[in-house]
């Protein structure tokens, strides 16, 4: 089994595993060898689980501006884990594939292969919640079909993406593409770049 198909198996275990309480504070343990890349996929997918129910939580008509406050804190610090954690992945990427002889006319991706994992990890979540949506039982028939054949583009696509990503791994290997490992500048994370930050000094 190729590296994306890999993936798609861990993805839609976590996904399973954290649907088991539904609970945005449950704490979990990895299941996975402690410096392995399936570890590192792991929280990966963790977090935007996580995210993805906080961003449900933060959309309530009801929420009191408090609390919301404090959920879009969470938010933001959840996306600097998650943008990390890709880094993270990409680093081993770039380690595994360090001794490859890049050929003369070998190309860049428009994307490095984390990245394109990371839309693998939001897809699992994408059919979790739609093959969810086209299984209810308390909404009506034009709800199911328009859910469905959301589905089934969302399955098509994750076919697609799998199928390139285990390409480009591919084409890494043999030398035809190389990639670099473009660090996420986010000058709102940091207090020395956000100017409502370092104004208040």
């Amino acid at each position: 089994m190729k590296f994306a198909e890999k993936c798609n198996e861990l993805f839609d275990a976590t996904v399973a595993l954290y649907h088991q309480t539904d609970d945005v504070d449950a704490k979990v343990t990895n299941p996975y060898e402690n410096g392995s890349i399936e570890a590192d996929l792991f929280v990966k997918n963790w977090i935007d689980t996580v995210q993805w129910h906080l961003e449900d939580i933060i959309r309530d008509p009801e929420i009191d501006p408090k609390d919301a406050l404090a959920l879009k804190r969470r938010i933001d610090k959840s996306n600097q884990d998650r943008t990390d954690l890709v880094e993270e992945i990409d680093t081993y990427f770039r380690e595994k594939f360090a001794d490859v002889k890049v050929l003369d006319d070998a190309t860049i991706n428009t994307e490095s292969p984390a990245w394109a994992v990371d839309r693998l990890s939001i897809l699992a979540l994408k059919i979790y919640h739609m093959r969810e949506q086209a299984s209810r039982t308390d909404v009506d028939d034009e709800h199911l079909q328009r859910c469905n054949a959301k589905l089934a583009v969302l399955l098509e696509q994750r076919v697609d993406l799998t199928t390139a990503i285990d390409q480009l791994l591919d084409d890494i290997a043999a030398g035809r593409k190389f990639m670099k490992v473009y660090r996420q500048m986010k000058l709102y994370n940091d207090p020395a770049t956000n100017p409502v930050l370092y104004g208040k000094k």
